[in-house]
């Protein structure tokens, strides 16, 4: 039977600190923080196990940003949806006021 040494190899060494960096960019550019947690899904399972706690970590980082940008999109969609409606209604409230007045 021979025995396998484990080590880095080239695809996962440094690659839990280019996702990192990658999520610290998509601040400024959103789509680097998609290609960020996709290589931390294809590094995740050929990683050692301290590492892979790093990449799920950066996956959930991931998904927990998402939720929170689709939620807050939402409401504040929802927000102007609501205050476009009333001031809509009350223009034209008091535009058919005025007609009827003439």
């Amino acid at each position: 039977m021979s025995k396998v040494a484990v080590g880095n190899s080239p695809t996962t060494k440094g690659a839990a600190k280019i996702v990192y960096i990658l999520y610290l960019v998509s601040l400024l550019f959103g789509i680097t923080g998609i290609i960020g947690v996709v290589m931390a899904y294809i590094n995740k399972d050929d990683a050692p196990e301290w590492v892979q706690t790093h990449y799920q970590f950066q996956i959930r980082t991931f998904w927990i940003g998402a939720l929170f940008i689709f939620w807050f999109n939402f409401i504040c969609n929802l927000n102007w949806l609501v205050f476009a409606s009333a001031l809509g209604g009350l223009a034209n409230s008091s535009f058919s006021q005025r007609h009827e007045s003439s």
